[in-house]
């Protein structure tokens, strides 16, 4: 951001953490990495001849065959000595009238033995009913039949056939027989490469887990220092493999450490993890077992507070489900809910898929894909995070910064999600080279943000070549800051805008929707290097100069629909279009653009590029009112202080009415005391780069 200071990110701090090589590892079959892995179905978990081993979770002890099994046995040895005592009456030419005799004594015992199996049988077939796993999935599957389900809340209801309801509530009960763990931990801990883990339906605090000290001291020694600027007390991936659940509820922890230590201090070339082990759980599938992720939740905090707020309610650990190293990582079908940080956490893994997850109400992220290659999130729910439904933080540069000779190709994609009713709905420190695409951003106070304002541990500066289309984006006016909110915001969002761009290069914004937005539809502003790695703050970032301008330059917006639905229905934005013209900011162009009458922009005019073809047409020249709007908003980085009466962001705007009076309202806030504003800072800062920039334009 413009004005902002790179202390002020959003984003988590790390221990150093660097990107995954994104070559296969063949040292196992089938080889971890190198793509998105695929997805084994449920119904194969039980094969007899699968790659790797099945271990199934369940909810509760499991019901006892024994009746069952005793009672069959001795029908069977009933069988087994009638056939044994007329084949020795035959022998001895046994007269028909003592052969009738023997086979009525035998039909005899034969009804009382199958009496005594349908009686054992029909009393396991009511315990394995009760069974918490089997009963809540028979609420899950009648309540389907009545209404239909849903993966995400804005789809069309699907249906559910009596046939598909009744095949999988059998082949769970085959899942209960083979039930060996009542915890997911235990069941993932004895795993290995390959292996898959089942859990059937229920809600898992996991106790054990729950129980083992944060800050445990008997891995204190595995400690290092954080990324720039260095401080004592980071946990290395040697922490996590000795104390995996000092913060994860439940921790997939994939390679063993590396026999060599990582480089202290830290390389800044990220590319290449310096202390990678072998794999030991790589190609691992966690998966729940129910018809949809409601049915199988993995709880950090309250069970009682259910799939609503406030955010991290009742908290025992940081992470509901962390994976680290993890090559290969499958989850799905699962609810993450109530973390202190993230619901469901992926850091430094080459290849992950996330299908049909749910995150609810942690306390800054719903997913946290940190420092990953090669990862799909689809079909999804995310609501009620502090900080981003979904992340993918500092993806590896793979876009315009890729290594010479390499392809450009997009490392991270995320689609078929709703992410609504946090601070924002999407985000990315360093947001390299991910595809967002059919997604549905509404009821945040930001639908998306990426950002270049960089704090320690986010290599990828400066994030570029975001591929942002077939989106809708909403309705995003929810006030995290209102008193009462259920989720405690992390960052000074604005409420009302559909998304921005805070900094960054070569980003795509194409073929989406934004509408009622009541602030903005979408908004670009620079981030001067200065502002991330100035002389004295200790960030160090690879590539950041603070004599430059490296950010903010060939962004492109194109054949958006602004202030009106899918469907037709007029519903405008309070401003279509925002930018800051930062000065010398270059090649950002806005074209193709359409509403039901003509766009709301600020400033006024904007580059069009010549349709795209010229982008050297367009160069930031300083939009005074829209900088000093910036700069009103800087002390509540620094402060946490989100007082509207100090930045406009943070109060609910006015619904736009008509285009017409819209007009006059976007004229008397451009006309409002922002501009005064910057020119009061720079009035006595004269040397700060942001004003020396500004002269210099002015001048120009």
């Amino acid at each position: 951001m413009a004005l902002l200071v790179p202390a002020t990110a959003g984003a988590h701090v790390e221990r150093p953490s660097y990107w995954p090589d994104p070559a296969p590892d063949t040292s196992i079959s089938p080889p971890a990495g190198g793509k998105v892995p695929a997805i084994r179905d449920l119904y194969t978990a039980l094969d007899e001849a699968p790659v790797g081993t099945t271990r199934v979770v369940c909810q509760g002890a499991v019901p006892s065959r024994t009746a069952v099994d005793a009672a069959s046995r001795k029908l069977a040895k009933t069988r087994a000595s009638y056939k044994k005592q007329r084949r020795a009456a035959r022998r001895a030419k046994a007269s028909k009238a003592k052969l009738r005799t023997l086979e009525r004594q035998f039909r005899k015992r034969e009804r009382k033995g199958k009496s005594a199996v349908r009686r054992a049988r029909s009393s396991y077939a009511a315990a394995v009913a009760a069974h918490p796993s089997i009963a809540r999935l028979r609420r899950s599957l009648d309540a389907a039949r009545g209404a239909g389900y849903r993966f995400r809340p804005s789809e069309k209801a699907r249906p559910l056939s009596a046939a598909e309801a009744d095949r999988l509530l059998r082949f769970n009960e085959r899942l209960l027989s083979a039930c060996a763990y009542q915890e997911i931990q235990p069941a993932v801990t004895a795993s290995g490469n390959n292996d898959r883990v089942v859990v059937m339906p229920g809600v898992y605090t996991e106790p054990t887990s729950r129980k083992k000290p944060k800050y445990d001291p008997a891995c204190r020694k595995y400690q290092t220092f954080s990324d720039y600027p260095r401080r004592a007390g980071a946990a290395t991936y040697t922490y996590h493999w000795y104390c995996p659940n000092d913060a994860n509820l439940v921790a997939v922890i994939g390679r063993k450490p590396g026999t060599t230590p990582a480089p202290d201090p830290p390389r800044l070339n990220r590319r290449g993890i310096p202390d990678v082990g072998p794999c030991v759980r790589c190609n691992l599938q966690l998966e729940g077992s129910g018809l949809t992720a409601d049915d199988t939740v993995v709880e950090a905090g309250d069970p009682k507070a259910g799939n609503s707020g406030p955010s991290a309610a009742g908290h025992a650990k940081d992470v509901a489900i962390g994976a680290q190293r993890a090559d290969g990582f499958v989850l799905r079908n699962v609810s993450a809910r109530h973390a202190l940080e993230h619901g469901i956490y992926v850091i430094e893994t080459d290849g992950y898929m996330l299908d049909r997850f749910k995150a609810f109400y942690n306390g800054e992220y719903g997913t946290l894909t940190f420092v990953s290659d090669h990862g799909v999130q689809q079909q999804c729910e995310a609501k009620g995070h502090g900080d981003s439904g979904l992340y993918p933080g500092a993806p590896p540069e793979t876009g315009e910064q890729r290594t010479p000779g390499e392809p450009q190709r997009y490392n991270q994609e995320v689609r078929y999600c709703d992410s609504y009713h946090n601070a924002a709905g999407w985000s990315a420190t360093n947001g390299n080279a991910v595809w967002i695409h059919h997604n549905r951003f509404y009821d945040n106070s930001l639908g998306l943000t990426t950002d270049v304002a960089t704090s320690a541990g986010h290599p990828g500066f400066p994030g570029d070549s975001l591929l942002i289309e077939n989106n809708e984006f909403y309705s995003n006016n929810f006030n995290v800051f209102a008193k009462g909110s259920d989720v405690k915001g992390k960052l000074p969002y604005p409420v009302g805008t559909g998304m921005w761009i805070a900094g960054g290069n070569a980003h795509i914004v194409r073929n989406n929707h934004f509408w009622d937005n009541w602030r903005r539809g979408a908004m670009l502003f620079s981030v001067p290097d200065v502002l991330v790695c100035a002389p004295g703050s200790g960030n160090v970032q690879d590539t950041c100069d603070p004599l430059k301008l490296s950010t903010s330059h060939r962004n492109r917006f194109y054949d958006n629909t602004m202030g009106r639905s899918p469907s037709g229905q007029a519903a405008p934005n309070g401003q279509d279009f925002w930018w800051d013209a930062f000065p010398l900011s270059q090649a950002n162009c806005w074209y193709r653009n359409s509403g039901p009458g003509p766009l709301i922009t600020s400033p006024s005019q904007l580059p069009s590029c010549n349709d795209g073809r010229d982008p050297g047409a367009s160069i930031g020249i300083a939009d005074l009112g829209n900088e000093g709007e910036l700069l009103s908003c800087i002390v509540s980085f620094e402060t946490r202080n989100y007082d509207p009466a100090q930045c406009p962001w943070f109060s609910t705007p006015p619904k736009p009415s008509a285009r017409a009076a819209q007009r006059q309202a976007v004229a008397r806030a451009q006309a409002s005391p922002f501009e005064g504003k910057i020119r009061d800072f720079c009035e006595g800062r004269p040397d700060a780069p942001i004003c020396r920039r500004l002269d210099a334009a002015l001048e120009g």
